[in-house]
């Protein structure tokens, strides 16, 4: 990567159909907010603010559309037949958890989208995408295909792009995206150290497990994408998650662990052999840059792994700033939870370039088990990347404008675990995607406009 080099946030915008139907087995909030009252239009505009929160502190912002949900398409397949109506009607009374997964605005949570490796780091100098399979939930198993559409379409140059399918849907390939990987370099556009943390080792049995709840990443998975990505291996670490970890609810690195160029936070009870994760870091990064690496170690007598989980300390964004210094993006619930505060003002004072926090108000999608961090996919581009990408779906303050009104226009107040059986729903989200494309210039990309 020649010249300047920025990391994009491509924030998923929060879909018409955003409810709570406890869909995420292991996602402690998503279980615990199962089946209440969702807010969809403070969901999206909640989004919305932070979007502009970051483009106002200087940094590039993009957004991801919301896929068209409900996916009418899947119901089909599964055997339900007749008008959309029909078949939205008949499988409330059939599987009403069923119809949720298809209602399911989950892709909001573009962590989840795909893994990106920038073209610093690809032996082909390529920007290198991989949308993840997303097989372990069925609501978010649907995602996919129109993850790696939207995804072409805005990097659709293919001398700067390489896009990849997603690894086989099956168990031993299962793959959660960017949640699971972080990226940590001198400066954006230099070769940097890639890490992959995995649940579980599909191919190879023994070994400690989570009791509680279930692995989700697997080592073959982040492997194959390390492969697909042509990433030079002494540039690669592979990390296993703790299984008490996930057991306490961790269903993804990002719930304890989040980097950003120079500078890791993470949880000391993180991973299964933390210090040897921490030593190849060091290891592999000084054999790169002269730069100083910053561990950033909270350990377990200062933020347990139930306040990380409630609060998502670690699933805050952290962001470099245009002075120089970085920032901690963090939900609001970190600045109600005096532990977890006092750990924020600590690092904030001692000798690290992380320098200031603002907390912001992501409760919509706090309650369905999704932090600041879910919602972006971090993409970094240099200048004729950028230049390159689609336009349209970089946040201006006019298109904030739009968009707030856009969504005052079409998202429900108040959304009910029945309402999912009404066929209104269905049509008034087809409307605003539609209206959507336009506002967006990205054509005719949902199967219901073609």
């Amino acid at each position: 990567m020649e010249g300047q080099a920025y990391e994009v946030n491509f924030d998923g915008l929060v879909g018409p159909t955003h409810n709570y139907a406890g869909l995420s087995y292991g996602n402690l909030a998503s279980q615990k907010h199962g089946l209440t009252v969702s807010n969809p239009k403070e969901a999206a505009l909640q989004g919305l603010a932070k979007m502009k929160f970051l483009a106002d502190l200087g940094l590039k912002q993009a957004l991801l559309p919301p896929q068209e949900r409900p996916n009418v398409a899947v119901l089909r397949r599964l055997g339900f037949a007749g008008s959309d109506a029909d078949v939205i009607q008949r499988a409330w009374r059939e599987d009403p958890r069923m119809l949720a997964a298809v209602y399911s605005a989950s892709s909001m949570w573009a962590a989840n989208a795909a893994t990106v490796s920038p073209s610093a780091d690809t032996s082909d100098a390529r920007a290198h995408l991989t949308p993840a399979n997303l097989m372990t939930q069925f609501h978010r198993s649907i995602e996919p295909p129109e993850t790696a559409a939207i995804l072409r379409a805005i990097f659709a140059d293919e001398s700067l792009f390489a896009h990849h399918d997603p690894l086989p849907a099956a168990g031993y390939f299962a793959d959660e995206g960017a949640a699971n990987h972080t990226r940590l370099t001198a400066s954006y556009g230099s070769p940097g150290v890639e890490l992959f943390v995995y649940g579980r080792t599909a191919s190879a049995s023994g070994g400690a497990a989570p009791a509680r709840f279930p692995a989700r990443q697997t080592l073959d998975a982040s492997a194959a994408i390390a492969r697909l990505h042509r990433l030079d291996p002494a540039e690669v670490v592979f990390a296993q998650q703790s299984p008490a970890a996930i057991d306490a609810g961790v269903f993804h690195n990002d719930v304890v662990a989040v980097g950003n160029q120079n500078v890791m936070l993470y949880h000391a009870l993180a991973y299964a052999d933390g210090d040897s994760v921490t030593d190849e870091i060091r290891h592999k990064f000084a054999a790169r840059s002269a730069s100083p690496l910053f561990l950033i170690e909270v350990g377990q007598d200062e933020v347990t792994f139930r306040d990380a989980v409630e609060s998502y300390l670690f699933n805050s964004q952290l962001v470099s700033l245009p002075d120089g210094t970085m920032s901690l993006i963090a939900p609001i619930e970190c600045r109600q939870r005096s532990e977890v505060k006092q750990c924020i003002d600590r690092i904030i004072g001692a000798d690290n370039p992380i320098r200031s926090v603002h907390y912001l108000d992501v409760r919509q999608s706090m309650k369905n088990g999704g932090g600041p961090a879910c919602l972006r996919l971090r993409v970094v581009l240099g200048e004729r990347e950028l230049s390159a990408a689609h336009a349209g779906i970089f946040l201006t303050d006019s298109l904030y404008t739009e968009l707030t009104a856009w969504v005052a226009r079409h998202y429900r107040d108040c959304l009910r675990p029945e309402d999912l059986a009404d066929p209104k729903l269905a049509e008034e989200s087809r409307a605003a995607l539609d209206e959507l494309t336009r506002i967006l210039r990205v054509g005719a990309m949902y199967p219901f406009q073609r």
